[in-house]
C-alpha cells in the first residue's frame, strides 16, 4: 500500500495471526490445528494461533487457508462459512487488505467429554 509518505507493508504473520483470533471467535470452532501427528490433530493453543494458518499478502490482496478443529456435532459447512466471513471481516477491518480467498481445513473433530458430573464415579 502507498501514500504520500512512503508504504505500508503488513505482515504474513500479521495477517496470519488477525486470522486466527477471528476463525477461534466462531463458535463450534474448538481451536486451531497445527497439522495431523500420528493420524491425530494436533489442538494449537494461543499463543500458537498463526501456525494454523497459511497467508499469502500481496501489496492489495491476501489469501488465506486456515487448519481448524471443529466441536462434535456442529454443522461443518455452516460453521465453515461464519469462519470465512469472520475472518474476511477481520482482515480487511484491520489491515485494508482485500481478501480473495479463504479457503477452511477441517482437521478433527473434538468430542465432549464422556465422564458426566452427575454421573456416580465408580472406581476411585
Amino acid at each position: 500500500m502507498e501514500n504520500n509518505l512512503g508504504s505500508i507493508r503488513i505482515a504474513d504473520d500479521v495477517v496470519g495471526i488477525i486470522a486466527g483470533l477471528a476463525a477461534t471467535e466462531v463458535p463450534g470452532v474448538a481451536g486451531m490445528s497445527g497439522g495431523l501427528g500420528g493420524g491425530i490433530a494436533e489442538m494449537l493453543g494461543r499463543k500458537n494461533l498463526s501456525k494454523g494458518v497459511k497467508v499469502e499478502v500481496g501489496q492489495k490482496e491476501a489469501a488465506v487457508d486456515l487448519y481448524v478443529i471443529v466441536d462434535f456435532g456442529v454443522r461443518i459447512p455452516e460453521v465453515a462459512a461464519n469462519i470465512q466471513s469472520n475472518v474476511k471481516q477481520a482482515i480487511e477491518g484491520m489491515t485494508g487488505l482485500t481478501v480473495v480467498e479463504v479457503n477452511i481445513h477441517v482437521q478433527g473433530v473434538v468430542f465432549p467429554s464422556e465422564e458426566k458430573e452427575d454421573e456416580p464415579v465408580r472406581v476411585r
